[in-house]
């Protein structure tokens, strides 16, 4: 059985609550993303399987419930645990962690909420969130806001496309792929020009520090 056919017999049995459970265990250990799941409760809702309002309204409530729970992950880890980790990383350094902990403390509230509609980072922003101890009314009304705006397109595409729903998946894989590549050039950009540096001879001749 396919992963779409545990999602739909998942809301089979029980309804708008079953696409809510199959987004929040999308936050945690996607086995298929939202971007699939979305639109086949649209889908569902414009058969008359469920209602459409409560579709809405589950997935929002699931969304916020898996990107609580990794919130919970990041408080748990904390600052100190997460530099102690990041610090025995290949090519990572603690200034470096530093950098992206003052970068956050300035966007985090931009990160948190435009992050609900990028794949694979709308998942992943909710431990630095809960690292940083973003206070859990803003977290939960900027995840709250940002999920329902990604939540009710995707819906509303898949119900307004009726059995054509799987149209909405092909164009955001697309755009996933875009944003997957995006941050692998990143990360290899990052891993060469740390490459260069340690590389480099020192003012005395003496290669740099490792």
């Amino acid at each position: 059985m396919s992963a779409i056919d545990r999602v739909n017999g998942l809301m089979d049995t029980l309804g708008a609550p079953g696409a809510g459970i199959a987004i929040a265990l999308e936050n945690l250990f996607p086995p298929i993303p939202s971007e699939a799941i979305l639109p086949l409760a649209g889908f569902a809702a414009s058969t008359g399987r469920m209602s459409l309002v409560a579709v809405l309204l589950w997935t929002t409530a699931g969304s916020v419930i898996g990107a609580l729970a990794l919130y919970g992950v990041g408080a748990f880890l904390g600052r100190d645990r997460t530099v102690a980790l990041a610090a025995r990383l290949p090519l990572v350094k603690v200034s470096d962690i530093e950098r992206t902990e003052a970068w956050f403390l300035r966007h985090g509230t931009k990160a948190v909420f435009f992050g609900r509609m990028i794949p694979v980072f709308r998942s992943l922003v909710s431990v630095p969130a809960g690292v940083e101890r973003m206070p859990l009314p803003v977290f939960l009304t900027l995840t709250t806001l940002g999920s329902a705006l990604w939540n009710t397109a995707f819906v509303l595409a898949g119900h307004a496309l009726g059995a054509n729903w799987t149209q909405v998946t092909d164009v955001v894989s697309a755009y996933s792929k875009v944003v997957l590549a995006v941050a692998a050039l990143a990360a290899v950009a990052f891993i060469a020009v740390r490459l260069l540096r340690r590389g480099r001879p020192s003012p005395t001749g003496v290669s740099g520090p490792s």
